[in-house]
């Protein structure tokens, strides 16, 4: 009786390949051939699960490299303020295999540039990154605290870190520590926080 295979695993063991092949040689260089030596498996098996186009291959390597970055968040704080530290760090790429994926993202982006394909999965997972940072953000500071346009500065300030450890990460060969990216997110929640906490009776006001 023949070995029955897991579809499921058997397209993740697709989307592995794909993303080794991308860290190795960029994005435009992946064909179902090379996908097919990296993997182990016949192109005829690859085109079994994807059907018969390269395209579906890669658009479901780019949903696996979202939902991986996604579900990196295993031990989130029930402190808000500490929560966005959290997902900042969680969401850089602090060891090898993250920061595979994390170089084969960043070819994703640059190609949704030009992709509208891509570029609509792309720009949504931006925007839910920024919705779940501004929404503990406010949870984090005191009630009234903040304007809406201060609100915004500060959300998008929040997310350039994220974008920044990405693209940091993308441009080494080595993946970032994550203490290192940890101190940087505390800080600068923290200066945050402190930016608009009630004043007390006796400080100074800033001018």
């Amino acid at each position: 009786m023949p070995k029955r295979v897991d579809p499921d695993l058997r397209r993740e063991q697709v989307a592995d390949a794909v993303i080794d092949e991308i860290d190795a040689h960029g994005l435009r260089t992946v064909t179902l051939a090379r996908i097919a030596a990296r993997s182990g498996l016949a192109v005829g098996s690859i085109r079994h699960y994807f059907g018969d186009t390269l395209g579906e291959v890669m658009r479901f390597t780019l949903s696996t490299l979202i939902r991986r970055a996604v579900n990196r968040n295993p031990r989130l704080s029930g402190d808000p303020a500490t929560r966005i530290a959290d997902v900042i760090t969680f969401v850089a790429p602090t060891n090898e295999q993250e920061r595979k994926e994390n170089a084969a993202l960043l070819e994703y982006r640059v190609m949704a540039r030009t992709d509208p394909a891509l570029a609509a999965e792309v720009a949504a997972t931006a925007s839910a990154t920024m919705a779940a940072i501004r929404s503990l953000l406010v949870e984090a500071l005191p009630p009234g605290s903040i304007e809406e346009e201060a609100l915004d500065r500060e959300v998008l300030h929040l997310h350039s870190l994220v974008e920044g450890f990405s693209f940091s990460a993308g441009l080494s060969p080595r993946p970032l520590r994550e203490e290192d990216v940890r101190a940087v997110a505390e800080a600068a929640v923290h200066r945050v926080l402190r930016s608009y906490a009630p004043a007390r009776d006796g400080d100074e006001a800033v001018p």
